[in-house]
């Protein structure tokens, strides 16, 4: 169902600032203050998280000022994220041929999604896209960190993980291709009970097995759909940055918890014995 040739933005001036300036000034401090790890190797998957950039914008920023390097290089998002506000039975792909926020307008990438209207779990629906914030808050992240890009903005419903990965795998790509999944990770729990969780779940990920559930992780199914990619394509994952609401900007009784983690290919001999 199509509502309109371009999904306007839902939640700026909730999530992030609606104004162009004020936002661009938010992620450039956002960025400048993230803390690179040395001779990190480029990201070809990113999981970062999707809450108001007053609580998660820290930890999504060191995230995004990874990509540094690859800003011409990427020419093509493919992002995945959990239905908030409407049920999906597989994927939803939207009708709409670009998303805006206040930094403009990105393209959607159109032979992709031609392509993934073939696929019998893919709905072709603007309305659960229509005030869904968990792709949203990644877009301003991705215009202020590459230059031009196309997009493929899904959202994961009732899928597998094994439909997952054979969508990432089918959509992999060659190194202008970036994976974004968008997902926060435990919900509400008082602050060292998240702490404790939110590394296990982490180490989890890190450990490179599946099986995290929805109570671990918002975004559970696409990260359990990348995890065996992944491993397919020999990526290793690194923790960038692991906080949560209580860190950042909330009271610590019911916090959020958010990671942002890259899957890079493996350092080189040479790094590694330095």
């Amino acid at each position: 169902m199509a509502i309109a040739s371009v999904r306007p933005p839902a939640v700026a001036g909730q999530f992030y600032p609606a104004d162009d300036r004020v936002l661009r000034a938010q992620i450039g401090e956002m960025l400048s203050s993230a803390v690179a790890l040395d001779e990190a190797p480029m990201p070809k998957a990113l999981v970062v998280p999707h809450a108001g950039y007053l609580y998660s914008g820290p930890v999504a920023a060191t995230a995004y000022a990874s990509l540094a390097p690859l800003r011409q290089q990427i020419r093509r998002v493919i992002l995945l994220g959990p239905a908030h506000r409407m049920p999906v039975s597989g994927f939803a792909l939207p009708a709409a041929q670009a998303f805006a926020t206040p930094l403009g307008e990105i393209p959607i990438a159109r032979e992709d999604w031609l392509a993934l209207q073939q696929r019998p779990d893919m709905a072709v629906d603007d309305r659960p896209h229509a005030l869904e914030h968990s792709l949203e808050v990644q877009l301003p992240f991705l215009q202020l960190c590459l230059d031009s890009f196309e997009l493929v903005p899904l959202l994961v419903g009732r899928a597998t993980p094994e439909a997952t990965g054979e969508l990432l795998e089918a959509l992999w790509g060659g190194p202008e291709t970036l994976i974004v999944i968008s997902s926060d990770l435990s919900h509400y729990h008082p602050y060292h009970q998240a702490s404790t969780c939110d590394r296990a779940t982490v180490q989890q990920i890190l450990l490179m097995h599946g099986g995290v559930d929805h109570e671990q992780a918002c975004g559970a199914t696409a990260v359990n759909g990348l995890i065996p990619v992944a491993r397919r394509h020999g990526l290793v994952p690194r923790l960038l940055d692991l906080r949560n609401s209580g860190d950042t900007a909330g009271d610590r009784s019911r916090v959020v918890g958010y990671a942002s983690i890259a899957f890079c290919d493996p350092l080189p001999d040479a790094a590694l014995r330095h």
